[in-house]
């Protein structure tokens, strides 16, 4: 199995910034960031496949970046102009990429809390 360890979640206020990262066990070939607020549903925020492609929510567009170095065993998630809506737990996810979101993701981390 791949382990996910999630870091770089905090509290922050509106208009701030942070950067998660996701490390993973093993070469991936897709990641993704998801977030569960209280009483929600998860909701995929951010995707990236190894050869590239991306996806980004649309209420997150233009806001956040994610970004994999050391053959996508890291995976980082620049957050920039944080809203309260973005409060939630962070989860990364790994698995493969596919023609629509939300891809198919098979593993999962523990998940770091956001608060803004």
């Amino acid at each position: 199995d791949v382990q996910l360890v999630e870091s770089g979640g905090g509290s922050v206020q509106a208009g701030g910034s942070l950067r998660l990262s996701c490390t993973s066990s093993t070469v991936t070939y897709a990641v993704g960031w998801f977030r569960q607020a209280p009483g929600q549903e998860r909701e995929g925020v951010a995707g990236l496949c190894r050869g590239g492609r991306t996806y980004y929510a649309d209420s997150v567009k233009g806001r956040i970046n994610i970004s994999q170095e050391n053959d996508m065993r890291t995976i980082f998630m620049q957050m920039d102009n944080l809203k309260p809506e973005d409060t939630g737990h962070y989860y990364c996810a790994a698995g493969f990429c596919g023609d629509k979101w939300p891809w198919d993701f098979r593993f999962w981390g523990q998940g770091t809390q956001v608060t803004v």
